[in-house]
């Protein structure tokens, strides 16, 4: 995705974060921390796990006063425990506390998925299939989002419905099937000029079969066990050698968990597609403290 229109969503994200959080002020803060006051304050680790967020915490910072100064312990991707000082923020006082709550959102958020998914990749180490998002994101968080997911070692999917042709099941069947889909997608490329990776969803293995003819860049195997994964990796190696064609990456999907999960990567699948990674992570604790 665009570096300049990934920028332009997290400023309107902080933007929109501010208004909806200050409002017409923070009365709290004003009305007893004088204007002038300058502190400093702590970002305090409190749980282990992968640290991320501290790019944004910056532009959090940046966006709201300017002349608060930052000195940074600990990058995005490091291993934390509980104890660990992140960063130190410098500045007005005022400045500090009316920052502190989203800097804090953003950053739990962004460290439990990170996580999360390194959790994920370290299980899955060896087997060659990689974890990847979908995108059951937070509305108005994708981006850092699918940037956490990067940070604990995981690989984003398409951003959004933008940046990849992906037919689903409800797709092929409005579309009549799975010829009917990957022609029209094709086509609709073509005609718009458009150099988008198509994927399908594929339920079965005649739905395998066309999606071979018709040649995609990947096909997801939906709800498959991992014994049907197995032979659906398989006859996608075999339909590639045989025809000499680049063979089509492959994703299991569906319901699959971090305990289930194991088996599928032994199959030989290339993705498994995780929407717990960021639907339902849990935040990594930590707080940020007045240095006194």
């Amino acid at each position: 995705m665009d570096e300049k229109i990934v920028n332009e969503l997290i400023e309107e994200l902080i933007k929109l974060s501010f208004a909806e959080d200050i409002g017409d002020g923070d009365h709290t803060t004003l009305c007893c921390i004088p204007a002038d006051a300058i502190g400093k304050q702590r970002l305090i680790v409190k749980e282990e796990g992968i640290l991320a967020g501290v790019e944004i915490a910056k532009k959090v910072f940046a966006a709201f006063d300017p002349d608060l100064k930052m000195e940074v312990f600990i990058e995005d991707g490091a291993h934390v425990k509980p104890g660990d000082v992140a960063f130190i923020v410098t500045g007005k006082e005022q400045s500090l506390l009316q920052t502190e709550r989203l800097m804090l959102n953003i950053m739990q958020r962004m460290s439990g998925i990170a996580t999360m998914t390194a959790k994920y990749v370290k299980a899955l180490e060896g087997t060659g299939t990689r974890v990847l998002d979908t995108r059951k994101t937070t509305p108005g968080m994708r981006i850092l989002e699918k940037q956490a997911v990067k940070i604990g070692g995981g690989c984003n999917h398409r951003i959004g419905l933008f940046d990849m042709i992906l037919l689903k099941d409800n797709h092929v069947d409005f579309a009549g099937g799975i010829h009917n889909a990957i022609t029209r997608a094709k086509q609709y490329c073509a005609e718009k000029g458009k150099n988008l990776k198509i994927e399908v969803e594929v339920r079965n293995f005649d739905e395998l079969d066309q999606a071979l003819a018709e040649g995609v860049d990947r096909i997801m195997f939906d709800n498959f066990t991992p014994a049907d994964t197995a032979k659906a990796v398989k006859r996608v190696a075999d339909y590639a050698k045989e025809k000499g064609i680049e063979r089509p990456e492959t994703e299991s999907s569906g319901g699959i968990t971090y305990d289930t999960m194991l088996p599928y990567a032994q199959a030989g699948v290339d993705f498994i597609s995780f929407g717990a990674l960021t639907h339902s992570v849990k935040g990594l604790d930590m707080s940020f403290k007045a240095v006194k």
